[in-house]
């Protein structure tokens, strides 16, 4: 299928105008097509020729201003129109394929109770695959859908539903892009409510019906403060009439923010414990799609290269609004430590882009770019764009933005136009510095001091632009100092130079440790001094600001990367501060990042052993001294579970003995201790077989493969191996399950065999797999865990393959830079 270019969008938008979708799908057929017959009326210069994007299994029929179509006008994805009149219709009838890859309109089985559910997540180029279209952000259309489904399904889409008989019939859209569209049907259940004259829906599948029932609750809360926070921020009321929100199963993302017609990852309803961390991401996910009402919906991108328009701001404004509404008062150190750290790993690949402007000529391209710098990096610089121009001024031009551009499309110099009315000076300097140049500046601070009376002499904050993409960006930061958890300076300063002398520190005993963007404001790398990597053991646990916390995790983490920090010294700070760490999203992501990360893929094979047992007693010691049943007890648990190599302790666990307070009978929990067991060898195929019959829901369906995946010895391998990349029955999520888990365990000898086989099989996989999905399989799958030399010349050669797709490309480049990370670091600090 051809990928539409920029070129090519731009000259459709210029020869069609005001297209209007009237859709008719019968989803009847079985379960592997379905019917789709579409009605497109638009204007067009006389004479011209275009071409609609239609991805059918089988065209059936093709009438323009009621004149047959040859069949030679339909290939590679496209129906050629030819001698268009001023006023034109097409009538387009095609049977289309239901899609196992999480686009298109995807139909998935519920292995619970055998009941089937069909989403629709037209994102990017994925409409093609349901109706004939103009598949490109600035035609936007009214849409109207009838959908006929089986008597007990329940159809919702964009546009509100009637019903008569097995026809569904959905109101009239606004003008909405193509990608937005979304069809979910099934014998869904729901729970409705209604705020400020909004009609509110949740829905999911039947099966979940009592976790739907039990989320529903909070979810409606944070949806109501929502509304109330952006309707009060931007001026405009929610445009699109009621709000739907449905909990779909195998999604790709984590949501999709399609106009009244919300689709969700049903893992976030949650079905066992969750910690306050994972709680955030979800109600931060519902407000982010929320924002994306106003950023996206309401005004468009005009072409992808924008894309930072829509996530950037729905990425910056969730955050604002859980925090500006109580919900969350430590939001932003969330985002530092997840979202952040996201953002810096995407910096430090050689697939950096810029913010905006980021180079898509074609849909397929523009995929690859929505990553830790379009959500993440994005965020970080609206809010130093507030800390430059106040946030008054910022609210002033959001609000003209949206009102100039209401129902229409939008590009980066109109959004600029706005700020610049509100600020009343140009921005040209800043955008060029921050959005449109990729990489981070390095921030440190040097220091001297006298060796006898500890007083500081010299102290200059320093900022180093990366060479490979220098500018000149002004950063509104602060650097403070600690010692033995007492704060004893802080200073607070714009840098827009390359040094600046920090007053507040001389002349004064230096602090055992000092920390640079202390307040987590900016965007950089924060390098830390030697004498301050020296003290973090001691010191970082008594530090009592989360922010700077927060920076100093993630200054270890970006130093691990860059081969500045001893992975070891990771280690050592995890054992002797992660126990006492009281912050949820620190917990949970740092109790990740050491044992999946530094653990199992910088430290060499024979120190993981002692690393391991190391990160086990932390969490034990944090299980211990935190309340029971609390959510630090559960993320201290789970690193416990993880990461122990107590067989017994484990296999009572399993059992549902000894149990830690609140964690009786939490299936989630108990899959956790299984796939370590099975990792180690101590849990047989009949056992996890066993667990996955008493589980058979989706959930459990994922973590027995995950399990049965993680097995160290050479016949699990080949059976994981084999349904990851020739069981073509496979789910998306199905297939992630399967890459994540692989490599976690394994003898060197039993796996180096796959590393030639990931190039050979994984790029083939496309011929079944979408791009979207087969993003996360590349990445997943890429055996950064075997880093070795061999590894590394394998995938220079991969890439040198002129057949790889831009998402298996993107997702070995990326990987490989991970992998000449691990390498470097390996040989910065051999044991």
């Amino acid at each position: 299928m051809t990928s539409l270019t920029r070129t090519e969008a731009r000259g459709r938008a210029a020869t069609v105008d005001r297209p209007r979708y009237a859709v008719e799908l019968d989803l009847t057929h079985g379960e592997t097509t379905f019917a789709s017959r579409t009605v497109l009326t638009f204007a067009a210069t006389p004479g011209e020729t275009t071409f609609v994007d239609l991805k059918a299994t089988e065209l059936l029929e093709a009438t323009l201003n009621g004149e047959p179509l040859p069949a030679e006008a339909f290939a590679h994805g496209r129906l050629q129109l030819t001698g268009l009149a001023a006023d034109n219709e097409l009538v387009v009838r095609a049977t289309m394929s239901f899609s196992r890859d999480g686009s298109g309109l995807h139909r998935a089985v519920d292995p619970a109770d055998g009941e089937h559910y069909v989403y629709g997540h037209s994102f990017m180029d994925a409409a093609p695959r349901v109706f004939a279209c103009f598949d490109q952000p600035d035609l936007k259309a009214p849409c109207t859908f009838t959908v006929t489904a089986p008597s007990d399904w329940v159809v919702i889409g964009n546009g509100a539903a009637t019903r008569e008989g097995d026809v569904w019939h959905l109101a009239e859209t606004a003008p909405i892009a193509t990608y937005f569209t979304s069809i979910c049907a099934g014998p869904y259940v729901s729970v409705t409510d209604e705020h400020d004259g909004i009609p509110l829906g949740l829905f999911a599948r039947r099966s979940v019906q009592a976790q739907l029932e039990a989320n529903a609750p909070r979810v409606l809360e944070v949806t109501r403060r929502s509304f109330d926070y952006f309707h009060e921020l931007f001026g405009i009321r929610y445009p699109f009439g009621k709000y739907d929100q449905v909990w779909v199963p195998e999604f790709n993302a984590g949501a999709m923010e399609n106009p009244g017609c919300v689709v969700l990852r049903d893992e976030y309803l949650f079905r066992s414990r969750v910690t306050g961390a994972e709680l955030l991401s979800r109600d931060n996910t519902v407000s982010h799609e929320m924002a994306h009402m106003w950023f996206g919906d309401l005004v468009t991108l005009a072409w992808w290269d924008d894309l930072w328009l829509n996530e950037s701001f729905a990425e910056y404004m969730a955050s604002r609004c859980v925090v500006g509404t109580g919900l969350y008062p430590d939001a932003w150190s969330d985002q530092g430590i997840v979202r952040k750290a996201w953002g810096y790993s995407a910096e430090r690949s050689p697939s950096t882009h810029p913010v905006a402007g980021n180079g898509s000529e074609d849909a397929l391209a523009a995929l690859q770019n929505f990553d830790g710098i379009s959500y993440a990096k994005g965020s970080a610089v609206l809010r130093q764009l507030i800390a430059y121009i106040g946030d008054d001024a910022f609210v002033a031009g959001v609000r003209d933005y949206l009102q100039r551009h209401a129902h229409g499309n939008a590009q980066m110099s109109d959004f600029f136009a706005a700020m610049e009315r509100a600020h009343g000076a140009s921005l040209t300097a800043w955008t060029d510095a921050w959005l449109r140049t990729a990489g981070l500046d390095a921030i440190r601070v040097d220091v001297d001091w006298d060796d006898e009376s500890d007083v500081v002499r010299r102290a200059e904050v320093v900022k180093v632009a990366p060479e490979a993409h220098p500018a000149q960006r002004s950063h509104a930061l602060d650097v403070a100092g600690w010692t033995d958890g007492e704060e004893v300076v802080r200073a607070r300063l714009t840098l827009d130079e390359d040094r600046r002398v920090v007053h507040e520190l001389l002349d004064r005993p230096r602090p055992a440790i000092i920390v640079p963007n202390a307040s987590d404001l900016t965007w950089a790398t924060v390098v830390l001094d030697e004498d301050t990597l020296r003290r973090l053991p001691e010191q970082l646990a008594q530090v009592d600001d989360l922010a700077a916390r927060v920076v100093l995790w993630n200054a270890l983490r970006d130093g691990v990367a860059l081969a500045t920090v001893d992975p070891r010294l990771v280690v050592d700070v995890f054992a002797a501060s992660w126990p006492l760490e009281l912050d949820d999203s620190v917990l949970s992501a740092v109790g990740r990042y050491v044992p999946d990360v530094v653990v199992a893929v910088y430290l060499p094979a024979d120190e993981r052993p002692l690393a391991r047992e190391r990160v086990a007693d932390a969490g034990a010691a944090a299980l211990q001294a935190a309340e029971p049943g609390s959510t630090r007890a559960l993320a201290a648990a789970r690193v416990v579970a993880s990461t122990s190599r107590d067989e017994e302790l484990l296999r009572r666990w399993y059992a549902g003995r000894e149990l830690p307070a609140g964690l009786a009978g939490d299936a989630d929990f108990r899959w956790l201790v299984a796939t370590t067991l099975a990792g180690d060898g101590a849990l047989s195929v009949a056992e996890l077989e066993e667990a996955h019959a008493a589980d058979a829901t989706v959930a459990g369906t994922l973590a027995w493969l995950g399990a049965r995946a993680a097995r160290p010895l050479s016949e699990d391998k080949a059976w994981a191996w084999a349904e990851l990349t020739e069981q073509r029955g496979r789910s998306n999520h199905e297939m992630n399950a399967l890459a994540g888990a692989f490599w976690r365990s394994g003898d060197t000898a039993v796996l180096r065999p796959y590393v030639e086989r990931y190039f050979a099989d994984v790029p083939a996989m496309c011929a079944w797999v979408g791009d979207d999905a087969m993003a996360r399989v590349a990445k997943l799958a890429y055996p950064v865990q075997l880093a070795e030399p061999e590894t590394l010349q394998r995938s220079q050669a991969a890439q040198g393959r002129s057949d790889l797709t831009a998402a298996v490309r993107r997702g070995i480049v990326d990987q490989e830079s991970v992998l000449r990370q691990v390498l470097l670091s390996r040989d910065t600090y051999r044991g």
